[in-house]
């Protein structure tokens, strides 16, 4: 069949594969470490709900709410949930609650837009939330209060 390797062929052979081998491995660490921030990891978010509309003036039995909430990170990260509610300041009833499903995941920003009638009087909270991935994880709550007669 064909000729054995002679040993000084096959120990070069070995030295070039075992050479390859480390310089494989070390290009990979460098791969890996070159993706890191300078702060040594993935910057926390830095949520914020802007809310846009409804602003704190008079409202009247009738009126059609527009509700608009720029949600954002802050860090460029990722918007996971969002949620948009209004109740009575006082008995804490509540008359909206949105989105159905609050997993949105939004890249850097999200905004929220909708409308609702407004049929009963009295001192209202708009609440906008954010959060990350896990329940309450970086969560920040904003709020707009505005009376309805």
């Amino acid at each position: 069949m064909g000729q054995p390797i002679p040993p000084s062929l096959h120990l070069n052979l070995t030295l070039n594969m075992k050479k390859f081998l480390f310089l494989s491995l070390l290009a990979v660490l460098f791969t890996f470490n070159a993706c890191k921030d300078d702060d040594g990891g993935v910057k926390a978010p830095d949520y914020h709900a802007h809310i846009e509309s409804p602003n704190a003036t008079e409202k009247a039995v009738g009126d059609l709410l527009q509700i608009s909430v720029n949600f954002e990170d802050h860090n460029k990260g990722t918007i996971h949930h969002i949620n948009v509610r209004i109740f009575e300041k006082d008995s804490g009833v509540e008359i909206y609650n949105k989105p159905t499903s609050a997993h949105v995941h939004a890249e850097k920003e999200y905004k929220f837009e909708d409308q609702i009638q407004l049929t009963t009087a009295g001192h209202w909270v708009l609440e906008a939330k954010v959060w990350g991935h896990d329940d309450g994880a970086a969560e920040v709550k904003e709020t707009v209060e505005f009376h309805v007669n």
